[in-house]
């Protein structure tokens, strides 16, 4: 009787195991094809009307006005910073001449559109998750369903084309303001001419690096409106929830941000090389 108890005891731990498993396995996938479902149901309503146009400008000017002051900030800073680091390696080997064409495809390659999209994703994407989070959690969504009001519609579509159209607006922004901040660093290392400086920083580009750069950040602002309508969409468990969505909002449009990140840098250097 022992030998049976202790056997039985020993196989239910395992069970729960494969149990919790399984159950965690379901709603990975689950949740993956609710997002797909999210993000089919935002392209059939986009097309649709009414066009809540002046919605659409509300949640730009929050997402684009409101978001300058630290884009300039950062933008600068990153200009300078980045510069000085890049100046003593160039020392090295005399080529302190090439600086501003390595600023040039560092800034518009690569750290403008990924700083700026990272920015908004923490301050635009932990808004809009915790936004709708508490209008979901407060009931307020299926009070706007009740009064014939098409939620998904005035919510989500709307922060979505906001996101889309504002971030590459602040990408070409931040852009301006970090070759400015090197070129503020290289002008009084070197006094090296603005127009010099730009004619440099320009020199390497093509039209590909500029087409590239400008739809990473129309893919990154898309990123980070869609899975903040998401996550603050389907909170629950009151303000919990609403915190949770918001927190989940920044982590993942981050994460999905350097993924993207990586796929177009691989398909660029594809067109570049064929």
């Amino acid at each position: 009787m022992k030998g049976r108890s202790s056997e039985t005891s020993s196989e239910r731990p395992v069970s729960s195991r494969r149990y919790l498993f399984g159950r965690g396995v379901d709603d990975y996938f689950k949740g993956i094809a609710n997002a797909a479902a999210f993000v089919g149901r935002f392209f059939k309503e986009v097309f649709r009307l009414p066009i809540h146009l002046r919605e659409i400008i509300r949640q730009s000017y929050y997402t684009g006005v409101k978001s300058l002051p630290l884009i300039a900030l950062t933008g600068f800073i990153i200009g300078v910073v980045f510069t000085k680091q890049s100046r003593p390696p160039l020392e090295d080997f005399g080529a302190t001449s090439w600086l501003p064409s390595l600023m040039g495809i560092a800034i518009i390659r690569a750290l403008g559109p990924l700083v700026t999209s990272l920015i908004c994703a923490g301050k635009v994407g932990s808004n809009i998750g915790a936004e709708l989070g508490s209008m979901k959690v407060t009931e307020q969504i299926d009070a706007m369903e009740v009064s014939a009001i098409n939620p998904f519609k005035f919510l989500v579509v709307t922060r979505v084309l906001a996101t889309t159209f504002t971030i590459p607006i602040l990408t070409i922004f931040c852009i301006s303001v970090g070759l400015l901040g090197s070129y503020v660093n290289v002008h009084q290392e070197e006094a090296t001419g603005i127009i010099t400086f730009f004619r440099g920083a320009f020199s390497s580009l093509s039209f590909l690096d500029v087409a590239s750069s400008l739809a990473k950040s129309v893919l990154f602002g898309f990123t980070v409106g869609m899975v903040g309508c998401y996550k603050g969409f389907h909170a629950t468990q009151g303000t919990q929830g609403v915190g949770r969505a918001a927190n989940q909002a920044v982590v993942l449009s981050m994460f999905l941000i350097f993924l993207e990140e990586l796929v177009v840098v691989q398909i660029t250097n594809w067109i570049r090389l064929y």
